[in-house]
Order: structure tokens, then sequence, then C-alpha cells
């Protein structure tokens, strides 16, 4: 019984000094955030363009290089943390609720710059 205790503690060490060490190199859920915010607003500024399909394609990648920048992110680390947050599926549903959330008040401040 004794071994048995010392080797289940020995898993949930394990299991737990794992999941830290893929935590490392990975966006804070802030950063994220903006991150997301500033890509789904770049993509509709995009969309908006009155501009050929094929020179959106060559101009997204040139403005969300831009984003990246800003934020002083390499487009590396953004899909590595990208990819961690979609292994959990109610984490990224809450990355995308405060996305939304920074969204329409982005929104909300627009239309209330534009009244007189």
């Amino acid at each position: 019984m004794k071994y048995l205790s010392i080797a289940i503690a020995c898993l949930f060490g394990t299991f737990s000094c794992a999941k830290n060490n893929e935590a490392e190199g990975i966006l804070s859920e802030d950063t994220m955030v903006n991150i997301l915010v500033d890509i789904h607003l770049t993509e509709g500024f995009v969309q908006s363009l009155s501009i050929p399909y094929d020179s959106t394609k060559v101009l997204y990648p040139i403005l969300e290089k831009r984003i990246f920048e800003k934020h002083g992110v390499p487009d590396s680390v953004y899909i590595k943390s990208l990819e961690f947050y979609l292994r959990d599926a109610a984490k990224m549903e809450y990355l995308y609720e405060r996305t939304i959330d920074s969204l329409s008040v982005k929104e909300k401040e627009a239309q209330q710059n534009q009244q007189p």
C-alpha cells in the first residue's frame, strides 16, 4: 500500500510537471485575446475592401505580420499558442467569449464616435 501511494504521487507529479513545461512559450490569455481581436478586425477590414480576392490574399498576410509585430510576437509563437489553447475546448471558448466582448466594446466606441 505504501508503494502504491508513492507510485500515485509520482504519477501526479509527472503529469503536473509535463503540463507546466508544455505551457512554456505559450502566450498569456490576455495576449491571445488582444491578438485575436486585431486579427478579426483586420479580416473584417480586408473583406470590406472593394478589391479582387487574389489581392486580398496578398494583402492579408502583410497586415497579419504587422499585428504580430505590434504585439512583439513571432507568428510561430502565436501558432503554437493557438494549438495549445485549441486542445482545451472550454478554454478556447472562454478566449473567444472575451474576444467577442472586446470586439463589441470597440464597435460601441466606434458608433459613439460617429454620432454628432
